[in-house]
């Protein structure tokens, strides 16, 4: 990352490596429509010479005016060229309307690309954070990155009106200074040593106040979610029956009170150096407007060539200072453009292999771990080690231990979201990293305990582990069935196109255990091979349970399935049952021998069984 990691402002070769995402960015704006570009890039060409012609016009027309009062003071003698005079000014007013329609057009125009170009970037931005692994998700750096990301796709939209704008500035000051360089060289002096100062400035101040923002991620992350947490319908009843307000509203307010007080201090000292560079800035120009003054009233220009020079040099002026402004803007604007494209930079580990095959249909032998360990990035303990056993087409297994043992790590190395750091895992005898993941994926069907409630319409609730059957409302509803969600449909007002959540309107919050019973519909509504299912009856009330508990037989059969639950009603649904400890396998077989064998099993069972008797 350039510059700001440790608060201080980038180096000039920082600030020049950032510029090197000037050019994909322009690629991406032209790509995104060719036809808008071309045309915002023609009409800024063509405007640029528009100042330098309106000022030219008008030392005609000052220069033709005292002309005609000489002819008028002279008693008549001569002839006022009235149409030329009339022309003239018509030729200003033609030019002043165009100029005015032109930008019009092209600030319509730039608007339109501007919003396709977010557009694109946000799907860009969604499609990469997909493809990332689950690991990257959970790594604090990468999720940085990820969130300055999200911030700038939104952000470097200006950026680009700033580009275009800077190119039409300078197309516009070469034919000023052109003029200017055949008339008086030595202006174009003094306009960069007037200048100058105020650019150096900004570049300064630009570059801290990169390392502000850069150095203060973490910190507002937790100030957006302190946000969310303070007025979040998800938190409400919490936040009120432990009179959490105080206390969120206060720690959101110390620390976005440090924030502001950081960014007063950056804000005045630029502001007051700013001042500084304006007057050093206006000071030139003034002591230029002298000299041509003094040289008029030598005679050596009209008065028509005073005003033409004057305002050449003003906007001259103006300009250089606009540019090296705009210049030092790119280079902030690119130090932040440089998030954007880091974050494209940063790729998935878990990918398939060229040439991977897909799985097969049916699974013939099954899965089988051998001497697998696992730890989770930037952690020194391991989260499961050791681990070796099989897992047969058809069966049925359960995986049962404390919090922490490593059983849902086992079931992500299972579906590959991460890849094993000892050992493999085999399927059908060969590498699950010789698989193609898509097809892996499509043979897996997940539902983990922290199951995500979309605030969609029942049916897409349902669908979203299927996106490419949501039309099929058959099979929705036959999923629903088999996961005993239609019974929830039933009550609702629109049945299965009754929208869920209540962050839309006309939205229905379901209990927690009619959320679990939709997200079973998932697992169902796959064509998968192998289901997984992360404490499935963990919200469900006892009948409930015990209707599940009736069709689990109908509900896996011809798959593989994976229990992960704390409830022995539940694990008790398995053929076999894998008993964690601390990351390793410690135990395995039946209820009925794992209870009989002693161990912790029966340990866990009979410290659950005692609360009923």
């Amino acid at each position: 990352m350039l510059g700001g990691a440790n608060g201080k402002p980038a180096t000039w070769d920082e600030r020049l490596q950032a510029l090197k995402y000037v050019p994909p960015l322009l690629r991406l704006v032209y790509q995104t429509h060719r036809g808008y570009t071309v045309a915002i890039l023609a009409l800024r060409a063509v405007r640029s010479f528009v100042p330098l012609a309106v000022l030219w016009i008008g030392k005609l027309i000052i220069d033709g005016v005292i002309a005609a009062v000489r002819v008028r003071a002279d008693g008549g003698q001569g002839v006022v060229d009235w149409w030329a005079l009339g022309g003239l000014l018509a030729l200003e007013f033609g030019i002043a309307v165009a100029g005015e329609g032109l930008a019009r057009l092209s600030a319509l125009l730039e608007s339109l690309l501007g919003d396709l170009f977010s557009n694109r970037i946000s799907v860009r931005l969604m499609q990469h954070a997909a493809a990332l692994d689950l690991a990257q998700y959970e790594d604090a750096e990468t999720y940085d990155h990820l969130e300055r990301a999200r911030r700038q796709t939104v952000g470097r939209i200006g950026l680009i009106a700033l580009l275009l704008s800077t190119a039409q500035d300078l197309i516009t000051l070469a034919s000023l200074a052109a003029v200017l360089l055949v008339q008086l060289p030595w202006l174009l002096l003094l306009l960069v040593i007037a200048v100058l100062p105020s650019f150096l400035g900004e570049t300064h101040y630009a570059a801290l106040g990169y390392s502000l923002l850069f150095s203060w991620t973490p910190e507002r992350r937790l100030l957006d979610y302190l946000r969310y947490a303070g007025a979040s319908d998800e938190m409400a009843k919490e936040v009120k029956l432990f009179n959490l307000s105080d206390f969120l509203v206060g720690r959101y307010a110390r620390l976005s009170d440090e924030f502001y007080e950081a960014n007063k201090r950056l804000a005045v000292r630029r502001n007051l150096f700013s001042t500084l560079f304006v007057t050093v800035g206006t000071l030139g120009y003034y002591a230029a407007y002298a000299v041509i003054v003094y040289l008029t009233v030598l005679g050596r220009f009209t008065i028509g060539s005073l005003t033409f020079l004057a305002g050449s040099f003003r906007q001259s002026r103006d300009l250089i200072q606009r540019v090296l402004l705009s210049l030092s803007q790119v280079w902030e604007q690119s130090l932040y453009l440089s998030d954007l494209f880091t974050f494209f930079d940063v790729r998935p580990l878990v990918t398939s292999r060229p040439g991977a095959r897909p799985v097969p249909v049916p699974i013939r032998t099954g899965f089988e771990f051998q001497d697998v360990g696992f730890r989770y990035p930037g952690s020194e303990r391991w989260a499961v080690r050791h681990l070796s056993f099989a897992f047969e087409p058809g069966e049925r297994i359960a995986l049962v231990g404390e919090n922490g043992a490593g059983k849902t790590t086992l079931v992500k190395l299972l579906a590959r979201l991460y890849d094993p750091d000892e050992g493999r895992i085999l399927l059908d005898g060969v590498d699950l990293r010789d698989y193609d993941l898509d097809s892996l994926r499509q043979n897996i069907g997940v539902i983990f305990q922290d199951f995500v409630r979309y605030d969609f319409v029942m049916k897409e609730n349902i669908g979203v582990s299927q996106v490419e059957r949501l039309g099929d409302e058959e099979r929705i509803r036959e999923a629903a069935r088999r996961s005993l969600a239609d019974s929830v449909a039933s009550r609702l007002e629109r049945g299965y196109d009754q929208m869920l959540g209540r962050r839309f309107e006309g939205g229905v919050e379901l209990s927690g255990g009619e959320w679990q019973k939709v997200a079973l519909g998932r697992a169902y509504m796959r064509d998968a091979q192998v289901l997984i299912l992360d404490e499935p009856t963990a919200s469900l009330d006892a009948r409930a349970e015990y209707d599940v508990f009736l069709r689990f037989a109908e509900l896996t059969a011809g798959r593989m399935a994976v229990l992960i639950s704390h409830r022995f009603s539940t694990v008790r649904m398995a053929d076999r049952i894998l008993v964690l400890q601390g990351g390793e396998l410690i135990d395995q077989g039946t209820h009925e021998e794992l209870v009989t064998k002693g161990g912790l099993y029966a340990e866990l069972f009979g410290l659950q069984a005692a609360g009923y008797r």
